[in-house]
């Protein structure tokens, strides 16, 4: 299996667009995912799914060396900040000791990693706006750190081991198959309350900022960095707060709702946009899709979802 890519996460939102990308390249993929929050029906029937928790080291190790890997992919993660903060040890196993466990898998076929991280969570909310990569981290959520501690075990062993990994901090990713659970998932939770007519949850009262990128650029950068080493930010270097996130999904609804407003939650932040200079100069790559076209083409995606599966 020469040349083929290994995919973590690859059952899932972002991940299962990566692997549409490399399989349109005419590539063989391998995608390794729990299901936990990924589907196998995300996943392209041109694709090998190997159902595997990334913290068990032998069964990661036991596929990659089947494999041989050219590439890694590694998307899979506890993505939550309310689940770290509630279940630290677990967000670790699988955020830290997962990528730990790639990296040694990516060294004995001498594979470059491509890790995806975060920007928001990771830098804190001291962090200047929009904010660069070269900005020291500060999170202040279990998440956060794990993200921070993946990173360096990424970074530490690309140096060691003379291999090109590289990082790509994203903003909040939004697009097709995007579930509606979880905070990250806010364009997906807010799709599904319009389509059902019902009033959403809107934390931080509507005014917490992020930095909306599609699903779609995302993964372009993600192939961009493909071998090329380094640390770089992926996100459109605007912000969008909750509020207006809501009434673009409105629009492209033709209906409203009336949210009911409450404070933000443990660990999250009141503003959050990073800076894509780097991206733009090093990879060739910026973002393309506006938030507003985005959000539409998005919200027509997910109701047909939607209308698929009813119960998400």
């Amino acid at each position: 299996m020469a040349g083929t890519v290994l995919v973590t996460g690859g059952a899932g939102f972002i991940g299962s667009h990566v692997v549409d990308l490399l399989l349109g390249e005419g590539r063989g993929v391998v995608v390794l995912d729990d299901l936990s929050m990924g589907s196998a029906d995300n996943v392209a029937a041109e694709a090998t799914l190997q159902q595997i928790d990334i913290a068990d080291g032998s069964a990661v190790d036991r596929v990659a060396d089947s494999v041989r890997p050219s590439f890694v992919y590694h998307l899979a993660a506890q993505a939550s900040v309310t689940r770290s903060v509630a279940e630290p040890g677990f967000d670790c196993s699988v955020n830290v000791v997962g990528t730990l466990n790639l990296l040694e898998a990516a060294k004995r076929h001498e594979a470059p990693l491509v890790f995806a991280s975060t920007g928001g969570a990771l830098y804190g909310a001291e962090a200047p706006i929009p904010t660069p990569e070269d900005f020291p981290p500060a999170p202040i959520s279990p998440y956060g750190a794990s993200k921070l501690a993946g990173e360096a075990y990424v970074l530490t062993w690309s140096r060691s081991d003379s291999i090109p990994h590289s990082v790509l901090r994203l903003g909040n990713v939004y697009g097709p198959r995007q579930r509606p659970h979880g905070e990250a998932g806010v364009v997906a939770i807010f799709s599904g309350y319009l389509w059902r007519g019902e009033s959403p949850t809107v934390f931080g009262f509507g005014r917490p900022t992020r930095d909306y990128v599609h699903v779609h650029d995302v993964v372009r950068a993600m192939r961009l960095a493909e071998g090329a080493g380094g640390t770089f930010n992926v996100a459109t270097g605007r912000e969008t707060d909750v509020s207006e996130v809501l009434e673009g999904l409105e629009r492209a609804a033709g209906s409203s709702v009336e949210p009911a407003l409450a404070p933000l939650r443990d660990g999250e932040l009141e503003r959050s946009c990073l800076d894509p200079q780097r991206a733009e100069e090093l990879l060739g790559w910026r973002a393309e899709i506006e938030v507003e076209t985005g959000l539409r083409q998005t919200y027509e995606a997910l109701v047909q979802e939607f209308e698929r599966d009813p119960a998400g």
